[in-house]
């Protein structure tokens, strides 16, 4: 078959028609037109290849399937592996008039809607990588040496749990080479920061604002615990790649009339770790943050849970896929990928922590300033890019 350089740019569009949104539509129409358009290109192969390829479905959630794809190999090299997520964040307001975040219009060599960046044109570019290794199966009547496999995910948006039930299944682990195809302004991002998420709740006494003293007021508690904990995580060590730890107090709630002491507040927070900061060393700024509330506001009490728990990932440099995505890249764009972090977590990043996969990675056309924003487009150059470049990776690895 010959060679499409729009055939990602193309596809790209098509996927950014289908809304989900998550939460909204999620991810059941998008799932299942992506599992026709891989059956329809599977049942071209000889009969004796077609049925050597698999299509394995799990339902995560109810009414929320992922699915991965494989072309086994001829041999028992890891199997490299494509990882893209197929939900994108709430369509949203804000968009300037005449774009509509589910018409995928082309405008100014953009394309624009909703996901266009994150993470359709990556997920189409991965989508055409895999198609091309299916044509040249056709051609030689050969399978790839090592195999190759593309997994769709759900909720990467929200709590990442397609990816976690694809560890649990066995689909990916230790051993693979997988790439993400995040928008990652043209580099190859390695490294994650860390994710930890706490919820801290005061609780206090209540009386007439007028008599304080009768009262212990947890919002004043947690406004010192809160001081403590943005002290603490501010001075803690920097790391040469992964810059500074962060935190963020991104939801709070208290109390129930202005004329009355509280009872009660809780936080959220989030806090972005490097190392040597981890969740075990935050943990105990909280528990600091804490007993400095309790005694410095007599009467109030404090608690918390964690409710996110992900590792930092460091940059490997003897990774043999970073190797073959660096020269992958030089072949198609003549230099090789600069080579960065990536400031969100992914995918790759929970297989990285949780299975100390050190050949995890992210590269895809975008840039993730985009995402998640009204307007939200991606580049034409990006997209004929990220496609050559994963098409050429196949090639150099798989074959």
């Amino acid at each position: 078959m010959e060679s499409n350089e729009d055939a990602a740019w193309e596809l790209a569009r098509k996927l950014v028609q289908i809304d989900s949104s998550d939460p909204g539509a999620y991810e059941g129409e998008i799932e299942r037109h992506i599992r026709t358009l891989l059956r329809q290109r599977i049942e071209n192969l000889p009969e004796s290849l077609a049925s050597r390829v698999s299509i394995d479905e799990l339902e995560v959630l109810p009414g929320r399937t992922e699915l991965m794809a494989t072309i086994p190999g001829a041999t028992d090299e890891p199997r490299l592996v494509f990882i893209c997520h197929m939900d994108t964040v709430t369509l949203g307001d804000g968009w300037n008039d005449g774009i509509d975040p589910l018409s995928g219009l082309i405008r100014d060599d953009r394309l624009y809607g909703r996901g266009a960046c994150d993470m359709k044109s990556g997920l189409a570019s991965a989508m055409v990588a895999f198609e091309a290794t299916l044509d040249k199966m056709a051609r030689t009547g050969k399978l790839p040496r090592r195999g190759l496999s593309l997994i769709c995910s759900v909720d990467e948006e929200d709590f990442m749990r397609g990816v976690e039930a694809a560890i649990k299944q066995g689909w990916v682990g230790t051993s693979e080479w997988v790439v993400d195809t995040e928008p990652t302004d043209s580099q190859i991002q390695v490294a994650h920061k860390g994710r930890t998420w706490f919820e801290l709740t005061m609780q206090g006494v209540t009386a007439h604002a007028s008599q304080p003293w009768k009262g212990a007021d947890a919002i004043a508690a947690m406004a010192i615990a809160i001081s403590h904990i943005r002290r603490e995580i501010g001075s803690q060590p920097v790391h040469d790649e992964l810059g500074r730890s962060t935190v963020t107090f991104g939801q709070i709630e208290g109390g129930y009339r202005p004329y009355v002491v509280p009872d009660s507040c809780k936080v959220w927070i989030d806090m972005r770790l490097v190392p040597p900061c981890d969740t075990q060393a935050a943990t105990k700024i909280v528990q600091d943050a804490i007993a400095a509330a309790e005694n410095e506001v007599e009467g109030c009490h404090g608690s918390f849970v964690i409710t996110g728990d992900r590792p930092a990932v460091e940059r490997d440099p003897a990774s043999p896929l970073l190797a073959e995505l660096l020269e992958s890249t030089a072949d198609v764009t003549g230099t090789s990928a600069e080579v960065g972090i990536f400031t969100g977590y992914t995918d790759t990043a929970v297989i990285a922590g949780t299975c100390q996969n050190h050949n995890c990675m992210s590269y895809g056309p975008g840039s993730l300033a985009l995402a998640h924003k009204p307007n939200e487009y991606v580049p034409h150059g990006d997209v004929r890019r990220a496609q050559a470049v994963l098409t050429r990776l196949v090639e150099r690895v798989c074959w």
